[in-house]
């Protein structure tokens, strides 16, 4: 299957967005902080990123879901830094600590072209939200030199309009982790009281850009919307509202990962975050995969992939 941006490369038109955003850097407002930093003098705000992107790794992903790993794996470039604050953040070192180091333009369409040559089966931007201008510079060099795997957009669902609308015709298969419905619990432990809002609309864009998930015939996901949802200890509403969501206003057939993979780390300890302090229980994951089993949405106790579901 032809990646999405290869109409737009051959018209022109992605070069054209490219510059745009870029330009748009000037004064800052590709991420719903709307900081308004001159990031081309590398200036800095809230996602501590300059004129140019910064880079933590890139390698071929078997730990992600079946139908963006495959057998060959997924091209993984891990973005570091961050446009949120999550306290219980994973890779706190890369999201909001010195880890990473600093890609142009011509760095990055290499990574992606290493990660073809690697045999992977797509490119996965991993923390993209506050680089969208960097990693379409970098594209439009990466499919003048060959590039044609698809790309997916794997986001905190942090993203703003303009940015997502930069990217339409662009991305394949986007992925955002649906965190929070909750303004106040989402000011506690994302520092965003409006991600909520922001993130039900980033993901109505993201349907209406490449509609539900497709796959092809190894099973391996060619273009659509998956979610994923990180259930937290001690939050089933939070799990509840985001799957009534998906299911009532997105699409029936969303598919979504349900993980369970959370545990306490960056800044979670007792007292302060006493009550998140713990990995979630089995029940309490196993009732949030039954909720989204009953409200027919397309959930898998392990990993998605194009054949088998809950």
């Amino acid at each position: 299957m032809t990646p999405a941006y290869m109409n737009l490369y051959q018209t022109g038109e992605l070069e054209a967005r490219a510059h745009q955003a870029v330009a748009a850097l000037a004064e800052c407002r590709l991420c719903p902080r709307d900081c308004a930093v001159d990031r081309l003098r590398d200036e800095r705000s809230v996602c501590w990123t300059g004129r140019y992107a910064q880079v933590a790794s890139s390698f071929a992903h078997f730990g992600e879901e079946d139908c963006l790993r495959g057998t060959r794996g997924s091209g993984t470039i891990f973005l570091a830094k961050c446009n949120l604050r999550c306290v219980f953040c994973q890779n706190f070192d890369v999201s909001q600590g010195e880890h990473g180091e600093e890609a142009r333009p011509d760095d990055l369409a290499q990574r992606m072209l290493d990660l073809q040559d690697d045999g992977c089966h797509n490119i996965n931007f991993v923390t993209p939200e506050h680089v969208v201008p960097q990693l379409l510079d970098a594209l439009v060099i990466a499919v003048a030199r060959g590039l044609r795997l698809p790309i997916v957009y794997n986001t905190s669902a942090y993203d703003s309009m303009h940015s997502l609308r930069l990217l339409d015709g662009v991305v394949d298969i986007y992925m955002p982790d649906f965190k929070l419905w909750d303004p106040d619990l989402s000011f506690r432990y994302l520092k965003a009281r409006d991600y909520p809002e922001v993130a039900r609309a980033a993901v109505r864009e993201m349907h209406r850009q490449v509609g539900p998930l497709e796959f092809d015939a190894r099973g391996i996901a060619t273009r659509g919307l998956l979610v994923r949802h990180l259930v937290m200890p001690g939050l089933p509403d939070e799990t509840r509202a985001i799957l009534e969501f998906l299911a009532d206003e997105i699409h029936a057939d969303t598919y979504v990962n349900v993980m369970a993979q959370y545990r306490p780390a960056g800044k979670v300890s007792a007292p302060r975050y006493e009550e998140i302090a713990r990995a979630p229980r089995h029940d309490e994951w196993g009732q949030a995969v039954a909720a989204a089993t009953d409200l027919g949405l397309r959930a898998d106790t392990r990993q998605l992939s194009g054949t088998a579901h809950v």
